[in-house]
């Protein structure tokens, strides 16, 4: 498996054990991944002590931005892409000017209600917000079920999925309300993993704010150009085990670098539309991504 095949899987067996997934939901989502015969051994190794399946979130709340915000523009945008068309949704202040560019990248759900909001919060800021979907090649997010998109995506080599947000990019830079030569990037959870990849193939992004994300291999730094804010939930030791090392790498290799660590809030604190929101934590962080394009876009 590579880094997020695994990244998948992995998201797949906690939300198991902590009750957020039945056993059925998590072996589709481990199957599409590794086949069924893992996806069986996989959660049948975990199994001793998973509690029975939490009451799920609702499944949407009020967005922060609402897509009829007077003050933004915000939809479907249609792209091309390396051999296919693309979608994504493209969100920007209404009014006139150019503006710096911020591209999104969705959770292992795909393109859902709650990242087309992070888009708009983007342009509410004041940035071109551009939410690639990635499941675009496959019909797009809306055509999967819930539990079947890990698996897609886990199926896509990481590279088509920077290749897809390079294209985003692209179209982005077209546009005459975009200012071509200031990029940023950020993501969350898998999102947050690609948002990394995007850095490190992207030479001229100024800016990249993960949130809880897998990061690159050491050998991948020396190609990131971006400065660098990594956002983690401190009580998230799957993801933060990953630190110690990407903080050296970063330092060895003379990147800006600055790391965030939420104290008592889990992966995923960020999102409004999950179990693990924390209200407080999640201003706090988007303030700080803010504050890092406004200092480097």
């Amino acid at each position: 498996m590579n880094e997020l095949q695994r990244y998948l899987v992995e998201e797949a067996v906690e939300d198991y054990e902590e009750g957020r997934l039945t056993r059925r939901e998590a072996l589709k989502a481990i199957a599409g991944v590794t086949g069924a015969i893992l996806a069986a051994q996989t959660i049948e190794a975990r199994a001793q002590g998973a509690p029975a399946p939490a009451a799920k979130a609702p499944p949407g709340s009020a967005p922060l931005v609402a897509p009829d915000d007077p003050t933004i523009v915000a939809g479907i945008a249609e792209f091309p892409g390396d051999g296919a068309r693309l979608a994504g949704y493209l969100a920007r202040p209404k009014q006139s000017g150019s503006f710096p560019i911020v591209l999104v990248c969705h959770e292992n759900r795909g393109l859902t209600r709650h990242v087309e909001d992070v888009a708009r919060r983007v342009a509410k800021a004041g940035y071109v917000g551009i939410a690639v979907d990635l499941l675009s090649r496959e019909g797009g997010t809306a055509k999967h079920g819930f539990d079947a998109i890990p698996g897609i995506l886990g199926k896509a080599a990481p590279a088509r999925h920077v290749q897809d947000f390079q294209s985003g990019l692209a179209y982005a830079r077209s546009q005459p309300f975009a200012r071509a030569d200031r990029v940023g990037m950020t993501g969350f959870c898998f999102g947050g993993a690609v948002t990394w990849r995007v850095a490190a193939a992207v030479p001229d992004l100024r800016a990249a704010v993960p949130f809880y994300g897998v990061p690159v291999q050491e050998s991948d730094v020396p190609k990131i150009g971006a400065a660098v804010l990594a956002i983690y939930g401190g009580l998230d030791d799957r993801i933060n085990q990953n630190i110690p090392a990407i903080e050296a790498a970063m330092q060895k290799y003379g990147k800006t670098f600055r790391k965030i660590v939420y104290p008592n809030v889990n992966h995923a604190f960020h999102n409004d539309t999950g179990d693990r929101y924390n209200a407080e934590a999640a201003k706090a962080a988007w303030g700080e991504a803010l504050a890092w394009f406004g200092k480097y876009l």
